[in-house]
């Protein structure tokens, strides 16, 4: 391969350049270079001039060559312009595909730079171009942006709205996408009716508006395009059936939750047997164990090796008890105001310093952590026998709406029993069962009448308020729940506007962040 051929391989923007020499300096690459063509048209009238009136040089930065910065020194004609009706004189010569008018870097580096700036915003865009060797800085690649182009005006047939957030709770905008090729269209500075008829009266053609259940969008398509079928959005029918599905079973949770176990009458726990109590069963045991094999007292007293008054004593004693008297455990200061005590604590007096207090005005001299430690004990012996955990709302309501193939086997048990316990439960599953087969295969001309007109007539007040918020919107919510086109393309970019706005700090001014909406890929 020649070297005009690896030139033209690997820079294909030279091929019409004669490139004299090359030069490098540091870590930036000098590409000396001229036109090749005899001649060039005038930009204004198209006329070919070969009149040459002056040269000059330009020095244009372009893509980097082996992590090196590279700088294009283009020598560079002035043509005249030999037409008279032409405004110009002069022109200079551009070559194609690799300058334009005023620039300072090639086509090709400012696509690059045009990209990077798109797909990481500012500051993160200027750090990744000095990491490739064609460093600009961050405002100037926000300069890029916003001097690209919007993308051509096309006809919209199914459109998707939807609105997002400029600051959360103050500001909002619109959003509208081509669900057909899941493209952004335009982005509108406000969530409102009259903004989404205005565009939608400038840009005539839209035959499906998939938007959410929002009057405002209601009332703007209606406005702008009332020949247009409304489709609204399944995930949010599914998603308000969802919290009035939630509010049920937070209703309904008292009827498969067990009454509240009565709180056990305080006692003071009996008190643990002390070591010689325990020795002297102990004993007692062995010293029975050997009489019982025949072993005279003299042979005891040799295998325990113990007094003779003492393993007589034990011979004599029947069972131990006989030989423990007395209390046990050591004997506490508070023994002879347990009964006080246990009484103000059944009274519902649970606090440790306030008993301190009135064991002190009673003139006895006893410290807080004594009293803490008794108070403990009273604790433990008042707590409520253990019963099963009772599911929690959000656990049935998850399962309720989770489809029957999802649901893991405690689910399954948990919704198994409480539908059991409220027969009210369980007429709510069988409904909201059947309007999630409607939803997935997209029965609405079928079956969602029959189901509206069920739901108002049972006994459950939160389907009957969702199966009276359908009516309202009727046209729209049958068209969603029987046309296959849907709004999960708009939310995915509502997603991608988030992730947007947080490249940009939340900073980003309404121009720039539409800009990125609409050009990012």
């Amino acid at each position: 391969m020649s070297i005009a051929e690896l030139i033209a391989v690997l820079f294909p923007h030279f091929v019409r350049l004669h490139v004299e020499y090359v030069r490098s300096v540091g870590r930036t690459v000098h590409v000396h270079a001229r036109g090749r063509e005899p001649s060039a048209s005038c930009p204004d009238c198209g006329a070919t001039s070969v009149r040459v009136h002056s040269r000059y040089e330009r020095r244009i930065s372009d893509t980097a060559v082996a992590n090196q910065q590279t700088v294009l020194h283009l020598r560079v004609r002035r043509f005249f312009c030999d037409t008279g009706t032409c405004a110009r004189t002069t022109f200079a010569e551009q070559i194609p595909d690799l300058t334009f008018r005023y620039g300072r870097s090639t086509i090709l580096l400012r696509t690059v730079r045009e990209g990077i700036a798109l797909a990481l915003g500012g500051r993160a865009a200027a750090r990744l171009t000095e990491v490739l060797a064609i460093g600009l800085g961050k405002d100037a690649l926000l300069r890029l942006i916003r001097a690209l182009p919007d993308p051509e005006p096309r006809t919209v047939r199914v459109l998707g709205v939807d609105d997002f957030a400029m600051k959360k709770g103050n500001n909002y905008g619109t959003i509208l996408i081509d669900i057909e090729v899941r493209r952004p269209v335009d982005v509108l500075p406000e969530r409102s009716a009259d903004s989404l008829a205005d565009w939608l009266t400038k840009h005539p053609g839209a035959e499906i508006i998939c938007r959410d259940r929002a009057s405002c969008y209601a009332e703007g398509a209606s406005r702008g395009a009332g020949t247009a079928t409304q489709a609204a959005d399944r995930y949010h029918l599914w998603r308000n059936l969802g919290d009035a599905t939630e509010r049920l079973v937070r209703r309904l949770r008292s009827h498969w939750s067990p009454p509240p176990l009565p709180k056990e009458q305080a006692t003071l726990p009996e008190k643990a047997e002390g070591t010689r109590a325990g020795q002297a069963r102990e004993r007692h045991a062995a010293v029975h164990t050997l009489m019982a094999k025949g072993v005279s007292h003299t042979g005891i007293v040799a295998e325990l090796r113990l007094d003779p008054k003492t393993v007589r004593k034990f011979m004599r004693a029947a069972t131990p008890e006989e030989l423990i008297s007395g209390p046990t455990g050591r004997r506490s200061v508070l023994d002879d105001h347990a009964a006080y005590l246990i009484a103000r604590f059944s009274e519902g007096c649970t606090s440790s310093d306030r008993l301190h207090k009135e064991l002190v005005e009673r003139g006895l001299a006893v410290s807080e952590r004594t009293v803490r430690r008794f108070v403990h004990d009273l604790k433990k012996s008042s707590q409520p026998t253990s019963r099963p955990p009772v599911p929690k709302a959000r656990e049935v309501t998850t399962a309720v709406l989770t489809h029957p193939d999802n649901r893991t086997e405690d689910d399954r048990v948990t919704l198994k029993e409480v539908r059991d316990r409220c027969p009210d439960l369980d007429s709510a599953c069988d409904l909201i069962a059947r309007f999630a087969d409607i939803l997935v295969n997209l029965r609405g001309q079928e079956k969602l009448e029959q189901w509206t007109t069920d739901a108002e007539a049972s006994d459950l007040p939160e389907l009957r308020g969702f199966a009276t918020g359908l009516r309202k919107d009727w046209d729209a919510v049958m068209a969603g729940l029987s046309l296959h086109w849907n709004s999960g393309p708009v939310e995915g970019h509502v997603n991608r506007i988030k992730m947007l706005k947080r490249q940009m700090y939340g900073r980003a001014k309404p121009d720039l962040l539409r800009k990125r909406i609409l050009l990012c890929r």
